[in-house]
């Protein structure tokens, strides 16, 4: 068997602890571990049998499972019914020719080895023996100690250079660990301590397979129908592929005869060329994501079907072809429910909302009601479901990723783009999806960068001027244009992910004291003048950094602007902050007396390491916070939502709430944002992410700062 060895997990019972062997596994597989290896020295074979059923329903088809040194075990458990796929075998077990001949040719052998004469043996048995070596110990272990002298991965690397099978690295392994054993050569890395005794074996193995798949391509394969216009189907799964960083192949489901205007024809080749197709495929190259598109017949989605479950690649996305455009049914009814059953072999289905609703068996009325049977969906067939908007009418494209065993739902829009070159859209983003996916990005983030390739390439598509119906999108323009494979966001798009990674601190500056106190009234006058203190001092600093980011600004209109808000901060908030603090005497020196605190001088030390070290863009990137929070919560203090009383005019700080609306300063901070986002959207990757980072230490920054007037040193 050709199978995925990147995360190999050995089982340690006593390393497990109270939750047990078959709950880490369950954890450890819903992070990404590909392989299971039961170890367990000490249990008889009746136990060791039972520990394999239990295994085998934990696993659930999610990776393959192998039993060490148990051959016999491992019949009784499959005569019990349970997903055995082989052994892993020391040089003194039990022999592997006896071991192939019993668990038959699809079966999954390994075989330790940490030694010349053990490759030497290994290289004497008849080919296709054995699949796989666990190359070992790396370092000194105590799950093992009788193992033989480390070999280090400078020993490792000299095993594995003689080897003509894929090698494991075991003993000893750690995370920052992966990517010198990648280098050294090795196929996966085989961990017991590591994952067995984490705290949480998802997010452990999460971090490993991020590591492993950070230096390689993905290898995607697409089982769809050909387009022979190239706008949809494989062809434009390919480009999607590559477009996304993936390396891309293709098994043909159907033939077409189609352009831009139409199908003329579809040719449905025999079942078992299908799979001659994909077993060509999956036995010399390990698949890390598969799409799965146009699937014609109940017999072709039962062959695919049934190849999905004997390779179980770690990614599968479904793109449900089901329903025409013009709303005509495209299977059977046997069909219909042969591909429902795919579902559940899938990590991510793509309906849209016809499909959804063959797919749910209900009719969807509107996106609420669409995101309610997605949900449905999701937890019968216990994958996640991307039901996409795009057929609704309106000005918005919205999508929604649930995951009913997450319990995740997560909402997705932006505004339509006018184009008619839409051909291929869900074949392109559901290969995109799973490229991502195989890269590593957790789900969200995955539909996250999709759909901003996706709108990128839309944006495009007119220019490509192909054909003359509805054209396809243009894969690579981004590529085209910047020269690279990461998507280049519109300014629109960075300034909705940058408010929505920094909801959290929103939700707190909300929720605090000073916050609530502030609006319903009954925030003492100290605490309110401690806040107008330390603001005091903040603004005077804050107007410095601003004329820094005048005096570097690239064009001349950003040059005032910056300028005007420094003067702004200045003349205008100082003297509204005088006239409460040191009313008599103006904006003095006694209203700059107070002792800094600590969020003040912390936050103020942040932006002068921005402003004197960096650029303009993280400059200005490092200054939007003071603008954006304070007008969005002025906005919505103004307007109530908050507590009616913030209204009122007996308020006793209504003089001061009305300045958080200022139209002046909310069309201030539109021009701040709309500079700023423009500035991101046009740098590099490497400058948009240290923008981001300024600003959301920023953000952070003014949460700190509006909880202190009422932090714990206030209430002593």
């Amino acid at each position: 068997m050709n199978a995925d060895l990147s995360l190999y997990l050995v089982t340690d019972a006593a390393l497990c602890g109270d939750r047990g062997v078959v709950e880490t596994v369950r954890r450890a597989v819903d992070g990404g571990v590909r392989i299971v290896q039961l170890r367990d020295k000490d249990a008889t074979d009746a136990e060791t049998v039972d520990q394999l059923v239990a295994l085998s329903q934990a696993i659930d088809g999610r990776a393959l499972l192998v039993v060490n040194d148990r051959l016999d075990a491992a019949v009784a458990a499959r005569e019990r019914g349970a997903r055995v796929d082989g052994v892993h075998l020391g040089q003194g077990d039990a022999s592997v020719l006896r071991a192939r001949k019993v668990l038959g040719p699809e079966a999954l052998i390994g075989l330790t080895a940490n030694s010349p004469a053990h490759l030497d043996a290994v290289d004497a048995l008849p080919s296709g023996t054995v699949d796989y070596l666990g190359v070992g110990v790396i370092r000194p272990t105590t799950t093992k100690p009788d193992h033989p002298a480390p070999l280090g991965v400078e020993g490792f690397r000299g095993l594995v250079s003689r080897s003509a099978l894929p090698c494991v690295a075991i003993g000893g392994v750690g995370v920052d660990d992966t990517e010198a054993l990648r280098e050294a050569g090795a196929a996966g890395l085989a961990v017991v301590s590591a994952l067995c005794a984490a705290d949480d074996p998802a997010t452990t193995a999460r971090q490993f397979r991020r590591r492993w798949l950070g230096g390689s391509v993905p290898r995607v394969l697409s089982i769809a129908g050909s387009d022979p216009s190239g706008g949809a189907g494989v062809q434009a799964d390919l480009k999607s592929i590559a477009a996304n960083g993936g390396y891309g192949m293709a098994v043909l489901t159907a033939l077409t005869a189609q352009n831009t205007r139409g199908v003329r024809a579809v040719h449905v080749p025999p079942v078992e060329f299908l799979r001659a197709q994909l077993d060509a495929v999956s036995d010399d190259i390990v698949i890390d994501a598969v799409k799965i598109g146009m699937l014609a017949d109940a017999d072709v989605i039962r062959a695919v079907g049934a190849w999905l479950d004997a390779v179980r690649p770690p990614v599968v996305v479904l793109d449900p072809v089901m329903v025409a455009t013009s709303g005509d049914r495209l299977l059977d009814p046997d069909a219909e429910r042969a591909l429902r059953d795919l579902l559940t072999l899938s990590t991510l289905v793509t309906p849209n909302l016809a499909e959804l609703a063959v797919l749910a068996g209900r009719d969807i009325t509107d996106w609420n009601d669409a995101i309610s049977a997605a949900e449905q969906l999701s937890a019968e067939v216990r994958a996640a479901v991307l039901v996409k908007g795009g057929h609704l009418p309106g000005d918005e494209a919205p999508d929604a990723l649930v995951d009913a065993r997450r319990e995740l739902r997560q909402e997705f829009t932006g505004p339509r783009i006018p184009t008619s070159n839409t051909h291929g859209t869900g074949c392109s983003l559901s290969s995109a999806l799973a490229t991502l996916l195989a890269r590593g990005e957790e789900p969200e983030d995955a539909v996250s960068a999709a759909r901003d390739w996706l709108r990128e390439s839309l944006r495009a598509g007119d220019a490509l001027r192909v054909g003359r119906g509805h054209g396809p999108i243009n894969h690579f323009a981004g590529l085209w244009e910047r020269g690279g494979a990461e998507t280049r966001p519109a300014a629109g798009d960075v300034a909705t992910q940058w408010w929505r990674g920094i909801a959290e601190i929103r939700t707190g500056i909300d929720e605090l004291p000073f916050i609530r106190a502030l609006a319903d009234g009954t925030l003492e006058r100290a605490p309110f003048l401690f806040y107008l203190a330390q603001d005091a001092l903040y603004l005077r600093e804050y107007a410095r950094v601003l004329a820094e980011a005048a005096r570097l600004a690239p064009t001349s209109d950003e040059q005032a602007f910056w300028a005007d808000s420094a003067h702004g901060s200045i003349v205008g908030e100082l003297e509204l902050h005088a006239s409460w603090l040191t009313p008599a005497h103006g904006v003095s020196a006694a209203t700059f007396a107070a002792e800094p605190a600590p969020a003040t001088t912390a936050y103020l030390d942040h932006l002068r390491s921005v402003a004197f070290g960096g650029d303009y863009t993280e400059v200005i990137a490092a200054v939007l916070p003071c603008f954006w929070l304070y007008t969005d919560l002025g906005r919505r203090l103004h307007a109530g939502e908050l507590g009616e009383y913030a209204r009122h005019a007996g308020h006793p700080y209504a003089s001061w709430l009305a300045t958080y609306a200022d139209p002046a300063f909310e069309e201030a901070t539109r021009r701040a944002i709309a500079y700023v986002a423009d500035a991101a959207a046009q740098a590099d990757p490497g400058t948009r992410a240290r923008m981001r980072r300024a600003f959301e230490a920023s953000s952070a920054h003014e949460l700190a700062f509006f909880a202190a007037p009422m932090g714990p040193q206030r209430l002593r």
